[in-house]
């Protein structure tokens, strides 16, 4: 299974484990189907035998009259449009709720929604208010729709998308409302009932319900939801927004011109279009939100709907600022010429308007993707307040992520043949896009980003400037590996001195120590022989003289492991060509070449030197089965030493392993700055070139 096959799977499993939760089986799921369907035939066959009573009414209505000629072309329009408007209203709910009794039925919380759709339609129909006082019942069954209308609408917000309530505190929130519909639907003039209230307490019980709900869709989507619950929440979050505002912006104009608000030619084709359209967004993004939520996408719906929202208020704002003051100070109402400057004015403004808009909501979506100057500038300053070398890193990742507003961020380095999390921000989600982090040509990491949603993809905009930051971030990387590799250097270096002193400490105190203790001993011993007897004097200091001898071996032997004495007594070249000679068999020729300008080199690069060379002929002997080898020494350049070594043997074996002497030549190597390579000639052999820095001093 191939890597998107295996996300998209991940994708599904995600959404069975949300669903299973909701799933109605056996008698409920029964119930629910049946309840469903009864309800939305009730509902059609309710709103087809109520039509003509509609219109009728349209048409006897007094207030009509008193703005429309009855049988004007205007009259008429207003009758097609309120009742195809009417029409366009029914539809939409009780189709949505119909798709998703037939697509959702075993989902209670779907089902829900479709309840809320078809008891808001039939609350809409509700009969005239004589019809109702006439019939006792159908006033009980009607005050019954519109205590469950909201309620189950609220209930909705609450509960959506995995029918628990989060926090749970928003039950109590629920039953206070419906404790609430039970006076304001069944018992309207009881003190109880928030129609008695004075208006603003009312209003602001009814406002603090609805933003509660709100806020818990908001709360669900940053603290609770997973991926796919968290695009069902951005419909929903959206449609009850796109609702709010539209309604808010269709009475406005009432709001600012009273005279509007007194029209019913202005309520009729505007306020009640505007509210109707408003009401059936709610529907659709719920269906939305059910049904194909991943089929559309939401943020780029979200990005145009915040620009063009903003816009038109700014336009709607800077029309009527400029109207109204330039008309109180001319004292000129309903000027031509006042309303053509304020055009010509907004006209000026709306493209920088709208750029300006358009940058401030895509930074709000998508982070400073635009600005990708600002973010460079913000992860120079990042860097330079950093100064540990193991927060460089986490602070590479936390500002990509914060810049672009992604969920989550990460740095791996390569580490032999594998990439390991070096810093990350945030939690994996969705399938990650991966930039190379390079230096010179050479992977040295990744890094790796996951989209803003789960089927997002990453703008021309974005990739642009992630390639940048990846560029960047490959060069802190690499310094930060030098940094550490730099750290791992010294502690080695102090371990590797630890030990030496350790085993110094052990030789000394376990060795020599105890025999020059044991020397001077006996040398009192002999000493007071030598009045007595003599002879056992002279046998015993005798024996003195052989273990005097053993010790001068042993200190010899420290002190050639700290530094070989033959270095000092020969030098470099004199000591090789002493080894070459003494130490190895007659069958192995070794030649030895040297510049004659060569200039005296450290101690460290001596040792270094001499160390890999005996190690590289241990190898030649032990395995190469080489006749000849040739030990090159040179200057390529004024403050660098290479070191080459040719044999005639066999080479390296394919799949051979590296063992402690070829690690101690690449450690040696490294603990001086250099570099060891170790390749198969063409014309067979080994070559080992070691490449040392010199110091200028």
């Amino acid at each position: 299974m191939t890597l998107p096959d295996t996300m998209a799977a991940a994708v599904v499993d995600a959404e069975e484990q949300q669903v299973d939760g909701l799933r109605l089986h056996g008698f409920w799921l029964t119930c629910a189907r049946t309840l469903g369907a009864l309800m939305l035939f009730l509902v059609l066959v309710f709103y087809i035998v109520t039509l003509p009573a509609q219109y009728m009414q349209l048409i006897t209505s007094e207030t009509l009259h008193a703005d429309f000629t009855k049988n004007g072309f205007f009259f008429d329009f207003l009758l097609v449009s309120n009742l195809a408007l009417s029409v366009l209203f029914v539809a939409s709910y009780t189709g949505i709720a119909g798709i998703i009794f037939w697509r959702k039925s075993n989902e209670w919380i779907a089902m829900l929604s479709a309840f809320t759709f078809l008891l808001i339609v039939l609350d809409v129909l509700t009969p005239p208010p004589e019809v109702l006082n006439s019939n006792a019942w159908l006033n009980w069954l009607f005050a019954l729709i519109g205590c469950l209308r909201w309620t189950s609408f609220l209930a909705f917000l609450l509960l959506f998308p995995n029918g628990k309530f989060v926090p749970r505190w928003t039950r109590f929130v629920l039953l206070g409302w419906i404790a609430l519909q039970i006076p304001w639907n069944f018992f309207p003039a009881s003190p109880l009932s928030p129609q008695a209230w004075p208006a603003p307490l009312t209003l602001l019980v009814e406002l603090g319900a609805w933003v509660t709900g709100f806020c818990v869709q908001v709360y669900r989507y940053r603290r609770i939801s997973n991926q796919v619950q968290r695009q069902q929440t951005k419909w929903v979050v959206f449609g009850v927004a796109a609702w709010v505002l539209i309604a808010i912006g269709g009475s406005l104009p009432g709001a600012f011109f009273p005279s509007l608000q007194q029209s019913q030619v202005f309520n009729n084709l505007v306020v009640e279009p505007v509210e109707i359209i408003a009401y059936i967004l709610i529907p659709l993004s719920i269906g939305i939100a059910i049904l194909r939520y991943r089929l559309w996408d939401i943020d780029v719906i979200i990005n145009r709907t915040l620009v063009y929202v903003t816009l038109t208020a700014c336009v709607i704002g800077i029309y009527a600022l400029v109207v109204g003051s330039l008309g109180a100070l001319l004292q000129a109402r309903g000027s031509f010429l006042i309303s053509l400057l304020a055009t010509g004015l907004i006209a000026v403004l709306f493209q920088p308007l709208r750029t300006r808009l358009q940058k401030g909501v895509n930074r709000l979506l998508y982070g400073q993707r635009d600005e990708p100057h600002v973010v460079l500038s913000q992860l120079n300053q990042r860097l330079e307040a950093t100064l540990a070398p193991d927060a460089v890193l986490p602070a590479i990742v936390e500002t990509v992520a914060q810049a672009l507003k992604l969920p989550y961020a990460a740095i791996l380095l390569k580490q032999e043949q594998e990439f390991a999390i070096a810093a990350s921000y945030g939690k994996p989600a969705g399938k990650p896009l991966t930039f190379p982090l390079n230096y010179q040509a050479e992977c040295i990491g990744e890094l790796r980003l996951a989209p803003r949603s789960p089927n997002e993809a990453f703008t021309p905009a974005d990739l642009r400037l992630l390639d940048e930051l990846a560029r960047q971030a490959g060069l802190v990387a690499h310094a930060v590996q030098l940094a550490a590799d730099l750290q791992r250097a010294r502690e080695r270096l102090v371990l590797a001195r630890e030990e030496e002193r350790r085993r110094l400490r052990r030789d000394l105190h376990d060795g020599v120590g105890p025999t020059l203790a044991s020397i001077f001993q006996r040398l009192d011993t002999a000493g007071q022989l030598i009045p007595g007897d003599p002879d056992a004097a002279v046998i015993m200091v005798e024996r003195l003289k052989e273990q005097m001898k053993i010790t001068i071996a042993d200190i010899r032997r420290l002190v050639y492991a700290l530094r070989p004495p033959v270095l000092d007594e020969l030098g470099l070249i004199s000591a090789l060509r002493e080894h070459a000679t003494t130490a190895v068999p007659a069958h192995l020729q070794v030649f030895i070449e040297a510049s004659q300008e060569m200039p005296p080199l450290p101690a460290a690069v001596e040792v270094a030197v001499y160390r890999i060379v005996l190690e590289a002929l241990t190898n030649v002997e032990r395995h190469a089965h080489a006749q000849t080898c040739l030990i090159r020494l040179n200057q390529p350049t004024a403050g660098s030493l290479c070191l080459e070594i040719l044999d005639d043997g066999g080479g390296l074996p394919q799949n051979y392993r590296v063992g402690i002497g070829l690690t101690s030549m690449h450690e040696r190597a490294a603990e001086l700055g250099g570099e060891c390579q170790i390749t198969s000639r063409r014309t067979g052999g080994t070559q080992i070139r070691v490449l040392l820095p010199l110091p200028k001093e």
